[in-house]
């Protein structure tokens, strides 16, 4: 059975290709200045790892040469709002205790993924874990955490591309945007 077919939609854009870019650039340079060594990044999938792999590289650009894994974890299914309980559908398999951490995101919202994702690398020993989002919602606050480096601020919208998505659709766009019913 295949999935119905979405209604057309038009994505305003919001961040474009090249502001990612710098702003990628921007971060990595931050990052490295930082003083987390022996650094681990881990990306929480699946939206940040198109931001994931762009920062990554942009690190190296930058004389970092991180270890990279990847957690997978759930709180949206296919909705639009997160259904409150984070669900750990893959775990890491590098050993990050005594080590410095890099989790990054694609957008923190009500918190809860990056709060948990966080608490899980402290009680597996990490010595330090730092937060990278690409995107910031604030107003959206439910748990109690911030950032350490974030790309942007964003509106008060359900946005995709650069890795997010609607219902498995328009992960693929270079750059983040709102969708807007055609």
């Amino acid at each position: 059975m295949t999935s119905p077919p979405l209604r057309a939609a038009t994505i305003e854009v919001i961040f474009d290709r090249r502001a990612i870019a710098v702003r990628i650039e921007a971060l990595a340079a931050e990052i490295a200045n930082a003083d987390l060594e022996n650094l681990i990044v881990i990306s929480i999938l699946k939206g940040s790892f198109i931001f994931a792999a762009d920062l990554i590289r942009s690190l190296h650009e930058a004389g970092l040469a991180p270890e990279v894994d990847f957690l997978f974890l759930s709180s949206y299914g296919k909705g639009t709002a997160s259904s409150g309980t984070v669900v750990v559908l893959r775990d890491i398999e590098i050993d990050v205790a005594g080590r410095s951490v890099l989790l990054v995101d694609d957008i923190l919202e009500s918190g809860r993924t990056l709060a948990f994702a966080k608490q899980l690398l402290r009680e597996k020993g990490a010595e330090r874990v730092a937060t990278c989002v690409l995107l910031d919602k604030p107003g959206r606050r439910a748990a109690a955490i911030e950032a350490d480096f974030r790309g942007f601020e964003c509106p008060d919208a359900f946005v995709v591309g650069y890795g997010m998505d609607l219902a498995h659709r328009y992960r693929e766009l270079p750059f983040v945007g709102r969708v807007a019913e055609a």
